[in-house]
């Protein structure tokens, strides 16, 4: 956490040492005391701050006035109290409903001159009169939560200001006059429906903080590239058109970047698309495509089936001058590149479903899954291919409903072109329509693409790519990296740049569909088939023969590992395994039904396919003799545990169960990597499912299984039973949770049980979360579980009974931090919150929950460590904050907290969970605080 941030949420300390908080005291620096004070610290100081305040205001809060007029009459008295006290702070959020039936009462605050810091926030009010110039001393104005359409000309004015908020409004555009705060750090002007921004905003040379999100932006002016002081912009929720949100996501240097490039370059642009055409088997897509480029193409009656990916070009005229290139790919249809189809289904493309009319066999939901899951919800065309005009009905309002992404559906015969023309109509229409269409970008970016488009190779080295950069203007190593970074994002070429010493760092792969010939290739060779997936390196060099691949074979086995779509077997040097080539038979294996482990993952709308084969190659090293595998399960064996892993498609379900010495240790590994695949997948929904152990379902193979969610909420409410749907007996939730996790050793103060190995068992990360509540786990959990499945050390019990070991992150010097300490003390706090079981509390009961969620999403997100406790922390400060709403000094600790949050949910995908479930946090804070 950076220190001013520290500075900020202590800011209030004012008292300095005192043993009580004088009301209303007036606010100065305290920076330096602050700094003197460990970080480790930290959390005790806001503690102790936090029940001082409680304890101070007690009295206050129980003569709460409860109408209208005695609040106003508080509200005025708050207002004579800093005349007469000639306070520099006055915090009157949150106290009227509507402060602009009231205006008089603002002018009032606005005769308080010697005023720095005002917070106005959350009254409703709808304008703001111009008086508010006679503070000129104010440094800091919070007007967020309110009703404000405009803003006053002599808030222009007051020079001094340096934290302006102006949040959640519903402000649509800004006055220049904005530029004229030389001053300011910060500006919130999130959570409003702005659609540009003012050319003044470019004079704010101190801004270092820009909070933007929630808006509709499509356009970011070039001037934010010149404020050199800008070291956060938050953007998420806008629909951004320029930079392009494969610029804007790498965060405020790669939006410099991009506009000192058009500064120095001037702009270009490129008018160009992706088509992909999807469906079963036999559907019509290559008829499809290749009548989109040619309508005179004549169809064959044997038309082959697509093997992998053809990739067909065609363009149209966009106007007099200009056209518009498109690539159509057309993915093969048959059930065993479906589990592979995922890694090309590319972001802002458009998709076609083709479906046959006369089979009935499309499983649209499948597939409108399919493409919504892959590409960030693309827009989707149903095609009917109406072959020998036979006609076939779809419930589209029921598709529609469900699917939003889903534009039109189109009936076609492709034999006689009847609807083929409406059809590539449409297309046009859409494809036109792309955000990116049109982008304008560095003419350097222009010249490099044209000039990597007209290369005949499939592939180059990144030494070749960055010569082409030199070539066309680029002289900055970061510009041209960038560059490749945006292309492989728009899937128009390939290059991988998470690791440097990886052999796919070193070429840029200028031909996408080469790269996936070349693995459809392996997984179509009869040889391999029949092999059941096997295959060697010399295997690879007959099928690779050609002189297309031969120097690159090393580099496409890559590629194919990385996708988790084959292993190398254990102590088999150069031989292979593609696991969705394996046999559909179970093996025949000894397995005793008895005091099994049983954990299920249920996915109740969608199951992408291929979760079990990436699951067998990240666990390849623990298959049972290499020999208990099958394309829809596996055998794992550990320490003489086994496990058994299978996919049950047409249920939706995985189910794991877990024999042996160390059931709940090898339990909690392959649950650890399923999530891991699960989380890859952004909008996936599932649940873990924990079985019942009561009497009647112990040993059961089918016992009745509880929700993984509903037994955390259990013990959030402090429910210890819940009952079994079968037999009817109360279970206790922890013991249910015990199987799971060892919570004996954990728990246990005997002296005997100190330096034990510990075993912590499933995901399930969650559970662990838990347990944390109760201060009893220690430690990042992500990290255990990797040391766990990566080395297999031993993670011991300190005295204290927390986990020690590979669990524990701290260093030696100042700034060390536990990530499980901090996350047992949130999810304390949170638990020792009240209920808030009446109406009157249900927003706090709302937010006590979000809460609770948010510090799950927080430790399961990928975030640094620090970010990680930087989140869980302001969490705490929420919850801790929750049962003293009504003091304007934890009103304003949690409302930097909420700030907070989303400026680190920032830095994740627009569709991550934690942005998701912060999105939340405004509307709610404002009701509360």
């Amino acid at each position: 956490m950076h220190y001013d941030d520290l500075h900020t949420r202590y800011s209030l300390l004012s008292y300095r040492n005192k043993d009580s908080i004088p009301q209303d005291s007036p606010s100065y620096s305290n920076k330096d005391s602050i700094q003197k004070k460990s970080p480790s610290n930290k959390d005790g100081i806001l503690k102790r701050f936090l029940k001082k305040i409680r304890e101070a205001n007690n009295s206050i809060q129980k003569k709460s006035p409860s109408n209208k007029d005695s609040i106003l009459k508080s509200f005025q008295k708050k207002i004579r109290e800093a005349r007469v006290k000639n306070l520099e702070l006055l915090d009157l959020s949150n106290l009227l409903d509507n402060l602009s039936d009231n205006s008089s009462v603002l002018e009032e605050v606005f005769e308080l001159k010697q005023l720095k810091q005002l917070n106005l926030s959350g009254n409703k009010i709808k304008s703001i009169p111009e008086s508010l110039g006679n503070l000129s001393n104010l440094t800091e104005l919070d007007l967020g939560n309110n009703q404000l359409t405009n803003l006053p000309e002599s808030l222009g004015n007051l020079s001094n200001l340096t934290e302006l908020y102006l949040g959640n409004n519903q402000l649509t555009n800004l006055p220049e006059f904005l530029g004229n705060l030389s001053n300011l750090t910060e500006l919130d002007l999130s959570w409003n429906q702005l659609t540009n921004l003012p050319e003044s905003l470019g004079n704010l040379s101190n801004l270092t903080r820009l909070y933007l999100w929630e808006n509709q932006l499509t356009n970011l002016p070039e001037y934010l590239g010149n404020l050199s002081n800008l070291t956060e912009l938050y953007l998420s929720g806008n629909p951004l058109v320029v930079p392009p949100p494969e610029v804007a996501s790498k965060g405020i240097d790669g939006i410099q970047q991009y506009f000192r490039q058009l500064r120095e370059e001037g702009e270009a642009y490129i008018y160009e698309a992706k088509l992909l055409i999807v469906g079963e088997a036999g559907a019509g897509k290559t008829s499809l495509a290749k009548k989109i480029q040619d309508p005179q193409y004549q169809l064959q009656d044997n038309q082959k089936s697509t093997e992998g990916i053809d990739v067909i070009k065609w363009s149209f005229p966009l106007d007099h001058e200009r056209e518009f290139k498109v690539n159509i790919w057309d993915f093969g249809g048959q059930e065993i590149y479906h589990a592979t189809h995922q890694f090309f289904l590319t972001k802002r493309s458009l998709y076609t479903l083709v479906a046959d009319s006369r089979k009935e066999d499309t499983d649209f939901y499948y597939w409108l899954n399919s493409v919504e899951q892959f590409s960030d919800n693309s827009p989707l065309l149903i095609i009917k291919n109406e072959k020998q005009d036979r006609r076939r009905e779809i419930n589209e309002s029921a598709l529609r409903g469900q699917f939003t992404n889903l534009k039109d559906t189109l009936p076609t015969n492709l034999k006689t072109n009847r609807g083929l023309e409406n059809i590539t109509d449409e297309i046009k229409h859409y494809i036109k329509k792309l955000p990116h269409v049109g982008q304008p970008l560095p003419k350097t970016w222009v010249k490099v693409r044209q000039a990597l488009e007209n290369d005949s190779r499939n592939y180059i080295s990144l030494d070749k790519y960055l010569d082409i950069c030199e070539t066309n203007g680029f002289t900055l190593l970061e510009d041209k990296l960038q560059l490749s970074r945006y292309l492989h994002d728009l899937g128009v070429c390939l290059h991988f740049q998470q690791q440097e010493d990886s052999l796919l760092y070193k070429i840029v792969i200028l031909k996408p569909e080469w790269a996936t010939d070349a693995v459809y290739n392996v997984l179509d060779n009869p040889k391999v088939i029949n092999n059941k997936g096997k295959f060697t390196r010399n295997d690879l060099k007959r099928i690779w023969q050609d002189d297309k691949y031969a120097s690159t074979r090393g580099e496409l086995l890559e590629l194919m590992k990385k996708f988790q779509l084959c292993y190398e077997i254990p102590d088999c040097k150069d031989t292979f395994i593609a696991p969705q080539l394996l046999s559909d038979n179970q093996p025949d294996y000894d397995w005793n039904p008895s005091h099994n482990l049983i954990l299920r993952y249920a996915y109740p709308d969608f199951m992408p396919k291929g979760i079990i084969t990436r699951l067998i190659v990240v666990m390849h090293h623990y298959i049972d003799q290499q020999q208990y595998v099958w394309k829809s399960g596996v055998i794992l064996t550990k320490d003489n545990t086994k496990a058994e892993v299978v996919e049950y498609y047409g249920k939706r379900e995985i189910k794991i169960r877990v024999a042996g010495r160390d059931k709940r240790g090898l339990l909690s590994i392959v649950a650890y990597e399923l999530d891991k695949i699960n989380a890859s997948y952004q909008r996936l929904k599932y649940s873990q499912l924990i079985p019942c152990n009561c009497p009647k379902c112990k040993d059961s193979q089918s016992p009745h299984s509880y929700p993984f969610e509903t037994l955390l909420k259990f013990i959030e409410d402090q429910q210890d039973s819940i009952q079994c749907q079968k037999s009817y007996q109360m279970v206790n939730v922890w013991s249910l949770l015990g199987d799971i996790i060892d919570l004996d050793k954990l728990v246990s103060n005997n002296q005997h049980d100190i330096n034990k190995l510990v075993d912590v068992k499933g995901d399930i990360k969650q559970s662990v979360f838990i347990l944390a509540q109760h201060g009893n786990i220690s430690g990042d959990f992500y990290k255990l579980m990797t040391h766990i499945n990566d080395q297999s050390r031993n993670t011991n019990i300190s005295e204290s009974g927390n986990i020690s070991g590979n669990a524990k992150v701290t260093s030696s010097g100042v700034g060390a931090f536990n990530l499980g300490d901090i996350s047992g003390t949130v999810a304390s706090t949170i638990n020792q919150l009240p209920s808030f079981e009446t109406e009157s509390e249900s927003d706090k009961k709302q937010l006590k929950e979000l809460l609770s969620k948010l510090q799950s999403a927080v430790l399961a997100e990928d975030l640094d460590d620090e970010d990680k406790a930087d989140a869980l922390e302001q969490i705490e400060d929420i919850a801790s904050a929750l049962t003293n709403s009504e003091d304007s000094a934890v009103k304003k600790i949690a409302n930097k907290a909420m700030k907070m949050l989303i400026r680190i949910a920032g830095a994740l995908s627009p569709t991550a969970n934690m942005v998701t479930i912060c999105k939340e946090l405004p509307d709610l804070i404002s009701k509360i605080f």
